[in-house]
């Protein structure tokens, strides 16, 4: 979760947006936010909130370059208050790519599904504890703090971006901030993060660690260890 950084770029007190849930303009105040995650790349997005119906939309408005990030471009996530005071649930929705090379969602109908990095950070509950609603087949949501922007951020990330296949993540892989990030460091302990997020083997990594270093990014300390130049 370190990985994703995330800072507020604008408030607008009040302003206004479409709500395509309830067919309507709504009015409230609007948040922008730029978001800066290692494995995905480089965002922005726009949180409204609807103080009126108790919920906020987290819109992406610029994504990462890609034919499968640009589908996301524009995608909205829904925040709604749930039966604990003061936190928001979300349905839990997976990005998924057809043989067609189109991104849609996918509902996910068991714990196990859920990634890791959510389970771990976020409370998970089926719909109907959460909400004390029904609703037809199994649903599971997430819980957030109704005032933080940040996990539902977050949660956004997760669930639509980092879903998507290793080799478009690969494209917008910064290893320079991996290597800041992680500061003096083993090539070994980025071989172990590359190799899981990003799908990239030894061989392929240190062609891009020497291309590093022969710009003079960063320096080799000695065989297995680098750092920033």
């Amino acid at each position: 979760m370190k990985s994703i950084r995330i800072t507020l770029q604008e408030e607008r007190p009040e302003d206004a947006w479409f709500d395509l849930s309830l067919r309507e303009l709504r009015a409230g105040e609007v948040r922008f936010y730029k978001a800066n995650d290692l494995q995905t790349g480089q965002w922005l997005f726009k949180v409204c909130v609807d103080e009126e119906n108790n919920r906020s939309m987290v819109k992406a408005i610029k994504c990462p370059p890609g034919k499968l990030f640009s589908q996301l471009e524009g995608a909205t996530m829904l925040f709604q208050q749930s039966l604990v005071p003061g936190f928001y649930y979300d349905i839990i929705s997976l990005t998924k790519v057809d043989g067609e090379g189109k991104v849609h969602r996918e509902l996910v109908k068991t714990v196990e599904e859920v990634p890791a990095a959510i389970r771990d950070h976020f409370e998970v509950k089926n719909y109907g504890e959460a909400t004390g609603k029904k609703l037809p087949g199994t649903h599971l949501v997430t819980l957030s703090k109704k005032e933080n922007d940040k996990d539902m951020i977050t949660l956004f990330i997760l669930e639509r971006a980092r879903t998507l296949p290793p080799e478009e993540r690969q494209k917008t892989m910064d290893l320079l901030a991996l290597i800041k990030q992680m500061q003096k460091t083993s090539i070994t302990e980025i071989s172990n993060v590359t190799s899981e997020t990003f799908n990239i083997d030894r061989e392929l990594l240190d062609k891009m660690i020497g291309e590093l270093e022969a710009k003079g990014k960063i320096k080799r300390l000695d065989e297995n260890f680098v750092k920033l130049a």
